[in-house]
């Protein structure tokens, strides 16, 4: 009598796997950081007070063609994706790394491309649901009008800044001590949001000052946003704000991935 061979499809599965494993890393980071009140109350909510405190109290003020309750829109959603991807991403790994976690994840058979991917797909993700409420209290609140092309490249140049000062928050991740790590942060965030522009017209700014903002990656990232409402610095290229940022980004990528496979060699 014989009998049925019965095969089982291995391939396609082991594939399916994986992409599993990716999404349910990230789907639970973001649940963390959003569950994480200390985190997703403050990022949420300083970018969004500053803009009512300051963008909101400027309503229907148009000085030399721009509107600049619509100007502080850009440039406190630069200001509030930036913060995300630097708290969640430089603060939060900085502390896991210290408790072993990165150990742990290594030991499972889960890829540890998994868990940096899924801190960056949740860096993006809070900078679209920040620049999105933004922009709601806006268009609500603060009589700015936002174009369906407008508000999609908006959310464009949120990716591309959230990848960017993701790598910057893997690298200082690896760098700081748990203890000093929001303090550092804040350091590197404040002065060079205040310096590129975030908070206010850079024209508004002393000249000397004007000069070193052309030196800070969010400088290139807030023109950027800017240019979609056609609000960019008087003959300023475009091109090179987007060299400037891949650039940074690529410098970032690299510096960490350096140090990163260091402290693998040596774990």
């Amino acid at each position: 009598m014989s009998t049925a061979t019965v095969t089982y499809p291995v391939s396609s599965n082991k594939a399916g796997r994986a992409l599993s494993v990716y999404v349910k890393e990230t789907k639970y980071e973001f649940l963390k950081l959003l569950r994480a009140r200390s985190f997703s109350l403050s990022v949420l909510g300083f970018p969004l007070m500053f803009y009512v405190l300051f963008g909101l109290s400027n309503k229907h003020v148009v000085e030399g063609g721009v509107n600049i309750t619509k100007y502080m829109l850009g440039g406190y959603a630069c200001f509030g994706l930036i913060g995300a991807a630097l708290f969640g991403i430089g603060v939060g790994m900085s502390s896991e790394l210290s408790f072993g976690w990165l150990e742990l994840k290594r030991a499972s058979p889960m890829p540890v491309m998994a868990y940096l991917f899924a801190k960056c797909l949740s860096a993006i993700a809070f900078g679209i649901l920040i620049v999105s409420v933004l922009s709601a209290v806006g268009v609500a609140f603060g009589g700015v009008t936002l174009t369906g092309i407008e508000l999609i490249k908006m959310l464009g140049v949120t990716i591309a800044g959230s990848v960017s000062f993701a790598s910057l928050g893997l690298f200082l991740a690896l760098l700081m001590p748990t203890n000093a790590a929001p303090g550092l942060v804040n350091l590197i965030y404040l002065p060079m949001s205040y310096l590129s522009g975030l908070w206010m017209p850079i024209q508004y700014m002393p000249h000397w000052l004007q000069h070193i903002a052309p030196l800070m990656p969010m400088y290139h990232l807030a023109q950027l946003m800017l240019s979609v409402y056609g609000y960019q610095q008087p003959g300023s290229s475009l091109a090179a704000h987007w060299n400037a940022l891949i650039g940074f980004t690529l410098l970032m990528l690299g510096a960490f991935w350096v140090v990163f496979s260091r402290k693998e060699r040596n774990a």
